[in-house]
């Protein structure tokens, strides 16, 4: 992967976990919330800014382990884009998939080159071990 490339997975795991962010925050307080007024349902947005800081860095370990995290967020974006009875908030669930959907996508993407050296380095350690 070429480091242009690296930029462009990294900006759109970025844009699109901040825009899961504020899409959970206006959906949970104004557009669509389970009670009116705004719900506690917007708490969810919580475990989404623990890997805030790590992304913007572009930290390997974080990535990892947030690409997973993020796929809580897809499956419950599906089970209220098909199951919620508010047209608005159907909607909003799709965005979710869509939105976790990218993060995971690009997430991997930054990742692979990462993963692939980590497997090289392993493989001639082992070689060298059994020699």
């Amino acid at each position: 992967m070429n480091n242009q490339h690296a930029r462009a997975t990294h900006a759109a795991a970025l844009t699109s976990l901040v825009a899961l962010i504020l899409l959970s925050l206006a959906w949970e307080l104004v557009l669509a919330p389970l009670r009116p007024g705004g719900s506690w349902m917007v708490l969810k947005v919580i475990p989404l800014l623990l890997p805030l800081r790590g992304v913007l860095k572009r930290d390997v370990y974080t990535l990892q382990w947030s690409s997973m995290l993020v796929l809580v967020y897809l499956a419950e974006g599906l089970v209220r884009a098909t199951s919620d009875a508010s047209s608005t908030s159907m909607l909003l669930g799709w965005a979710e998939v869509a939105l976790a959907g990218i993060y995971f996508t690009c997430a991997l993407l930054y990742l692979h080159p990462f993963k692939k050296a980590a497997r090289e380095i392993a493989r001639q350690a082992i070689q060298k071990a059994s020699q």
